[in-house]
């Protein structure tokens, strides 16, 4: 806090879930008092999700597919959109809705924001995706719609659909389309996202 943080942003945090549990019950003891934000795939169970009620301000799945044959081919899990749907319903459950709140300077404190990164070729199921958000919790979350999908070098070897950037008219698409069906919680991003500044240099540095 005395940095300037405005959060404790948990990422791809399930594994630790017990542990968590227990580091912010010491933390709420020592009178700390920032949001904590628990950002992951989506492909969590309701459960791992309840264990954490009361626990996590700000939730930030993704909802990646809805496919189970896109799923299975990138992921190898078929069942993707199954998990992502049960978990993100108990995300908004404790979360979502009328407790979603901002701070005065725009700052989400409680809420749900589902992010999808748009895959090329594949705009028939990013809609799905989004209509299903939209069609299932409407205004109870923010939807956060992605173009930075960065193909690393050599995927078009297994994966040539995946060999190349979203064209600017695909994402376009998405996004007037999520427009067009009413949705206005929602974050969009602007230009050439998909650079190398998006891609960590694994080195450990900072680990």
């Amino acid at each position: 806090m005395d940095k300037g943080a405005n959060n404790i942003n948990l990422v791809t945090p399930d594994h630790y879930i017990p542990q968590i549990v227990s580091a912010i019950d010491m933390a709420r003891k020592r009178n700390f008092h920032l949001p904590f934000v628990y950002n992951c795939s989506g492909y969590e169970t309701a459960d791992m999700i309840l264990m954490l009620d009361g626990y996590i301000d700000v939730y930030l799945p993704d909802f990646k597919f809805m496919s189970p044959e896109i799923a299975s081919r990138y992921c190898n899990t078929p069942d993707y959109a199954s998990y992502a749907k049960q978990s993100i319903a108990e995300m908004v459950r404790q979360c979502g809705g009328a407790k979603t709140n901002f701070n005065q300077y725009g700052i989400m404190q409680k809420g749900v924001i589902v992010r999808h990164l748009q895959l090329p070729g594949h705009i028939a199921d990013s809609k799905s995706v989004i209509t299903y958000l939209y069609n299932t919790y409407g205004d109870d979350i923010y939807i956060s719609i992605m173009n930075q999908y960065t193909p690393m070098e050599g995927i078009e070897e297994d994966f040539p659909e995946l060999g190349h950037k979203i064209a600017p008219e695909e994402y376009d698409e998405l996004v007037d389309y999520a427009i067009d069906i009413g949705v206005e919680n929602g974050f969009i991003q602007e230009g050439d996202t998909a650079d190398e500044s998006f891609i960590p240099a694994f080195d450990n540095e900072g680990v």
